[in-house]
């Protein structure tokens, strides 16, 4: 590994283990730790999807990999399967740990052999009205050509056995939890509540699936495969982009498997006759589990009331410059507007779009969409500001990772409605968040923005953290102005004043502003940089980050997830320190401020600080002039940077220390929510949010 950068497949384990972390903390409430046991899960399959999906392809090209990765696939691939085994370990041991707290207060998770005859007879009747009807098995042997495993489910790979008989019957059954609860609720019993896992509810029901069969024995064994889930785009002029889109979805679903977990009490004939029918290597990650896996679904765990289990109910706070029965365009030409979510209601951004499909005076509304609810607010404030006449038009990202199909049928719906949807960019993804609305009023234009760090997304909006300015400043709509005209004409570059516009101009001001720093520490000023973001892997602007520690720079860096920096190494990078922060909500938002000789520069984004962002993406950084907001962001900045009860030292070792505690304990997820309304002067809404 290079001594100076972390490979980012490695840091972003060490994320996840923070993640894993807050599983095991018992200062964390009870169900609560399930819920981060499932976030766990659903991460480390998406990781296993898209990074050691490119890390296996990057192997294909031998020396050549090494140049675009600046470090070895192979040893890393190697590497990461080892502390993907080790997290596994640790993985188990919390959960058995969990279930037996959930004993304590009379929750139990029971298995197939564990029912009483009450329960028995429940669970005999759910599997035949419920459970049966959905199971198509498939028998395989050897020699068959196996059936293509779907990426997200998992399955109960089964051994029908006779005595003195030495062949056995092999079957596969996927497990029905896309249409059926992963865990079920059985009657109680003396007080006492019970669980049992679907899967279970079927080993119950096999003999009644394989009664034709002659056994003696039958028993199933848990798998899950992990596929590649790049998209494969050719060049091929004759597809539409859309129709390139649409193919590579469908080829997701054949892509090469990239992990496979198995239930390690399963035969070793059985495990090796599955691995040859997947064409699995010895260098692939073939992960032995426990019983159950895909815990993603633990992110849904069934509701008990007790108060103790969850985090305390969560309240929004109204912003102080929006008000009830008011115009938020009133307000916002009035002073730009912060809003910052979750502790601020998504549904003032609603209201903003719901304002302007009505007002007479609002011509067009045009907006960009990454990601978007499943039953998008957004989305229909759209539809209606079409209906009364107004001229929208949106941004559709087709390429946003697993939400592709969904953001094909939102763009059919809107076109359906006479909306005006731009299908992205080809060869760049659209990743900014900007929101445009105009309004002529006696021949006089009125234009007001909206630029985020988050996707418009009222569902994410709730756990995200993200910033939202909303301004009238001709200086911020001029530019977001022109870079919808990018969307709108030819992608026509135009000259930016203000934003900072992915891949054209981001890297050279970060590059600007990074050396100011340093100038500045060499003429013996203050000189500070302090970053709030998701991931920084980008190998040019980290070298720079050490070339501002070697000048005598203060380096602060809050980080969620992906960190390449080495911090600590004397003479390099001294004066970097960093920390990541894993609480209950997901720390998104990204901001940054520069103490540019006193007259301090600050800035939100869409974009992390990884080479795709900066070189390959649509992304909008855009600073922050308002003196009050500046001191706001500073401030939080302050409170997250204090954090030594949620916050991890982001350091060489990995070890994910927590912060040494100061006098006072300090969780700045509820330190920012208690600065937010001190700043806001109003009380939290009477609706809570969990």
């Amino acid at each position: 590994m290079n001594k100076t950068y972390i490979p980012k497949e490695i840091s972003w384990l060490s994320f996840n283990e923070r993640v894993l972390q807050e599983a095991e903390n018992k200062d964390v409430p009870l169900l609560e730790r399930f819920r981060f046991l499932g976030i766990y899960s659903n991460n480390l399959d998406e990781y296993f999807r898209v990074r050691v999906a490119t890390l296996r392809r990057l192997t294909q090209l031998g020396s050549k990999s090494h140049d675009i990765l600046g470090y070895s696939p192979k040893s890393t691939l190697k590497k990461v399967n080892a502390l993907v085994l080790e997290q596994n370990e640790r993985f188990e041991k919390a959960y058995t740990g969990l279930i037996q707290e959930l004993a304590k207060h009379n929750i139990h998770i029971i298995n197939e052999r564990e029912l009483n005859p009450e329960q028995s007879e429940f669970v005999r009747n759910f599997f035949l009205k419920e459970v049966r009807n959905r199971l198509m098995p498939f028998l395989f042997d050897k020699d068959s050509d196996f059936p293509n495993l779907t990426d997200d489910a998992i399955y109960l790979a089964i051994s029908l056995s006779k005595k003195n008989v030495e062949k056995k019957k092999f079957a596969l059954l996927e497990v029905p939890t896309d249409v059926l609860p992963r865990l079920v609720v059985l009657p109680e019993t003396d007080e006492n509540k019970y669980l049992i896992f679907i899967e279970d509810i079927i080993r119950f029901g096999l003999k009644d699936i394989f009664f034709i069969f002659d056994f003696d024995e039958i028993s199933a064994y848990t798998i899950k495969l992990t596929r590649d889930a790049e998209l494969e785009l050719t060049d091929d002029i004759s597809e539409s982009y859309i129709e390139k889109i649409s193919r590579s979805i469908q080829q997701r679903k054949h892509g090469s498997p990239v992990r496979f977990i198995y239930d390690r009490e399963m035969p070793k004939d059985m495990l090796k006759m599955l691995t040859r029918l997947l064409n699995f290597g010895t260098d692939d990650a073939l992960i032995p589990g426990d019983r159950y896996h895909n815990f993603k679904d633990f992110m849904r765990f069934p509701q008990f009331g007790k108060k103790k289990f969850y985090y305390e109910p969560f309240r929004h706070i109204q912003h102080k410059d929006i008000h009830p029965g008011k115009s938020i365009l009133s307000a916002i030409n009035k002073k730009d507007i912060m809003l910052f979510f979750p502790y601020h209601p998504f549904e003032h951004f609603i209201d903003l779009l719901r304002e302007a499909s009505i007002d007479p005076y609002v011509t067009t509304i045009q907006i960009t969409l990454y990601r978007l609810a499943r039953n998008s607010s957004v989305i229909n404030a759209l539809l209606n500001a079409a209906r009364n006449g107004k001229k929208v038009t949106t941004i559709v990202e087709l390429q946003a990772r697993f939400d592709e199909e969904a953001n094909l049928l939102w763009g059919n719906k809107l076109m359906e409605e006479g909306v005006k949807v731009i299908y992205g960019v080809p060869g760049l993804k659209v990743h900014a968040k900007l929101c445009l609305i105009t309004r002529s009023k006696d021949d006089i234009l009125h234009r007001y923005a909206a630029v985020g760090t988050g996707n418009f997304n009222e569902d994410t909006a709730r756990v995200y953290t993200d910033h939202l300015l909303l301004s009238a400043d001709k200086k911020i709509t001029n530019d977001v102005f022109k870079a919808f005209n990018f969307f709108n004409v030819n992608y026509r570059k135009d000259n930016y004043y203000h934003l900072i516009i992915s891949p054209f101009f981001l890297r050279n001001r970060m590059s600007q502003l990074i050396e100011n720093e340093i100038k500045n520490a060499a003429a013996g000023k203050k000189a500070f940089i302090y970053l709030k973001l998701n991931n920084l892997t980008d190998p040019e602007i980290i070298n720079q980050l050490y070339e501002a520690s070697r000048a005598g720079v203060t380096v602060r860096l809050i980080v969620r997830g992906m960190f390449s920096v080495v911090t600590g190494i004397k003479d390099l990078s001294d004066n970097i320190k960093a920390i990541g922060i894993v609480d209950r909500f997901l720390e998104h938002s990204r901001f940054m401020i520069f103490c540019s000789d006193g007259n301090e520069e600050c800035f939100i984004s869409s974009a992390d600080l990884m080479t795709r962002n900066i070189e390959h993406r649509i992304e909008v950084t855009c600073p922050v002039y308002d003196k009050t907001l500046k001191n706001e962001l500073k401030e939080i900045f302050e409170i997250q940077w204090s954090d030594n009860v949620k916050a991890r030292k982001l350091d060489p070792s990995l070890a994910n220390k927590s912060v040494k505690p100061g006098n006072k304990p300090v969780r700045s997820q509820v330190e920012v929510y208690n600065y937010v309304l001190k700043t806001s002067g109003r009380c939290p809404e009477k609706k809570s949010e969990t």
